[in-house]
C-alpha cells in the first residue's frame, strides 16, 4: 500500500527479457534505508517487489500482466521514474490510499501554464468516469493529485512547483501516456451497492437507505 506521496525520482539503469516479462535494474536518486528483499516499490505508481535490493539499487520483474495495462513496457535504459517505497503503519498519510494497482493508461491531452503551476489536462476511458470526482484524488504514474474539474472522458489536475521538480510531472507534454489509479475506495464501494450483499441481518443491504440511516447520506 502507498499514499501517492512520491519519495523522488529514479532511473532505469537496466532492461532484460524474461520470459515473456522483463527484469529492471533500477537506481534511485535518494539512498535506499533499511533495504530488504521482497519490499514492495511503486515505480511510476506500479507496486513492483524487489527482487534484489542495495542502499543504491534494485531490480524487479515486471510480468507480462503488468506490462499489457501499464506504460512499463515503454521504459527503457536511461529512462526516468516516479518511486514510492511501501508506506508503514507509523507513517503519515499525506496523499490517499494508493495500491499500485493500475486501472489504466491515460494520455496528456494538454499543459497549461498558470504563473508558476501547470494546469495537465488527461483523457481516459469513458468507463472510469464515475470514479472521478471533482476535488477528489486520483493517482497519475503514482503521484497523489486532486481533481480539479472532470467531464465524460477525461479531467485536469494542477501541478505546484514542488511536484514538478520532484517528480516525473515536470518534463511530462502533451501526448504522452501515463499509468492511473482511482481512488480504490470508490470502486469498493460501488461493488457493495451493486452486488447487494447482506451486512446488517439476513436481509440487510447496502443501499441508499442503508447509508442515509448511519450518517453517511
Amino acid at each position: 500500500m502507498f499514499t501517492g506521496i512520491v519519495e523522488g525520482l529514479g532511473t532505469i539503469v537496466g532492461v532484460k527479457g524474461q520470459g515473456k516479462g522483463l527484469n529492471f535494474s533500477i537506481k534511485p536518486d535518494f539512498p535506499l534505508d533499511d533495504p530488504q528483499v521482497g519490499e514492495s516499490i511503486a515505480v511510476n505508481g506500479v507496486c513492483l517487489t524487489a527482487t534484489s535490493i542495495s542502499e543504491n539499487h534494485f531490480t524487479a520483474d515486471v510480468s507480462p500482466e503488468t506490462l499489457s495495462r501499464t506504460t512499463l513496457g515503454e521504459m527503457k535504459t536511461g529512462s526516468r521514474v516516479n518511486l514510492e517505497r511501501a508506506v508503514r503503519p507509523t507513517d503519515r498519510l499525506g496523499g490517499h490510499i494508493v495500491s499500485g494497482h493500475i486501472d489504466t493508461v491515460g494520455r496528456v491531452k494538454e499543459v497549461k501554464r498558470e504563473g508558476d503551476f501547470k494546469i495537465f489536462t488527461f483523457s481516459i476511458p469513458e468507463a472510469l468516469d464515475r470514479y472521478i470526482i471533482e476535488k477528489g484524488s486520483i493517482a497519475i504514474d503514482g503521484i497523489s493529485l486532486t481533481v480539479n474539474v472532470c467531464w465524460k472522458g477525461g479531467f485536469s489536475v494542477a501541478i505546484i512547483p514542488h511536484t514538478a521538480q520532484q517528480t516525473t510531472m515536470g518534463f511530462r507534454k502533451g501526448g504522452d501516456k501515463v499509468n492511473i489509479e482511482v481512488d480504490v475506495i470508490g470502486k469498493y464501494i460501488e461493488k457493495l451497492l451493486t452486488a447487494g450483499r447482506s451486512v446488517e441481518g439476513r436481509n440487510g443491504r447496502i443501499n441508499a437507505e442503508f447509508l442515509a440511516k448511519y450518517g453517511f447520506m
